[in-house]
């Protein structure tokens, strides 16, 4: 009952999901980080905009690529317990987002990150989006990943993704909308938009992450990268270690493994990785 009541206060029907509008994707477009200030802006206040009655059934809403090749538009997920993923099942990614660079010199800088999680997303199809019970998450799916930044993924958006995680663990039902924000033409992402709802109201948040690495300046228009001492990125008190959702697995041909974490409070240089290679 208390979860009718809460959904029936939204207006809105069940056919219109909500989320983020043309016009709030513009004005996050247009923002710029500056070094040192929190990476993380919150957007309508901190509240999802989100339509908690138009969840009906488990299954995530992708979108089709845009004629840039890029995800520029928000992928919707109706989630429910049954969609916490096995993370040991997860494979090796392949897929090369637009603005994707290889990770060299040591630096961690690059990570293909998931639009809704891989440990979000247990049993459902890349192709269509229905759910078909399955312990295995969304996987190397292009219409799923964008070009991410090692810090936004593992320092920033594992903290929202565990909040809806947690939120399915008890047996709740959760809208969860991502989507990357692009400026004009550009093939890496500016930062993503997170939004979450629980169908009973006891899960609400609306964030906007910026796509930033300690240390690193990117140039969006192609994803490439160039040291800068300049930039420093508070590190959020609530981020999570290198066990995160959509940490890389792998490089290349052999295991990856992170060497240290960025430095808190403050960050200055992004984390360094090395390969553990099999042997036969």
């Amino acid at each position: 009952m208390e979860r009718l009541h809460f959904a029936q206060r939204d207006r809105r029907p069940a056919s219109k999901p909500g989320g983020l509008t043309s016009k709030q994707y513009q004005k996050l477009a247009q923002l710029n980080y500056q070094s040192g200030t929190n990476p993380v802006v919150q957007v309508n206040h901190g509240r999802s905009t989100l339509n908690p009655k138009s969840w009906r059934s488990n299954k995530v809403s992708y979108q089709q690529l845009d004629h840039l090749h890029r995800t520029a538009s928000s992928n919707i997920a109706f989630l429910n317990w049954h969609n916490q993923a096995n993370t040991n099942l997860r494979t090796r990614q392949t897929v090369q987002p637009t603005g994707w660079h290889a990770n060299q010199d040591g630096n961690l800088i690059y990570n293909r990150g998931h639009l809704i999680a891989y440990s979000l997303t247990a049993g459902i199809d890349r192709n269509t989006g229905k759910y078909s019970s399955s312990p295995v998450g969304d996987q190397d799916n292009p219409r799923n990943l964008f070009t991410e930044t090692d810090f936004t993924n593992q320092m920033l958006q594992t903290i929202y993704e565990a909040r809806v995680r947690h939120t399915l663990i008890q047996g709740k039902h959760v809208v969860y909308q991502a989507t990357p924000i692009f400026r004009g033409k550009e093939l890496m992402a500016r930062g993503i938009n997170l939004q979450a709802i629980a169908t009973d109201g006891s899960l609400n948040f609306n964030v906007y992450l910026y796509n930033v690495e300690p240390g690193i300046r990117f140039n969006y228009q192609n994803g490439s990268s160039a040291n800068d001492s300049q930039i420093k990125i508070p590190v959020p008190v609530e981020s999570l270690d290198e066990s995160g959702d959509d940490n890389q697995r792998s490089l290349d041909n052999g295991s990856l493994r992170i060497s240290d974490h960025y430095s808190r409070p403050i960050a200055t240089a992004p984390r360094h990785y090395y390969r553990v290679w099999k042997t036969k």
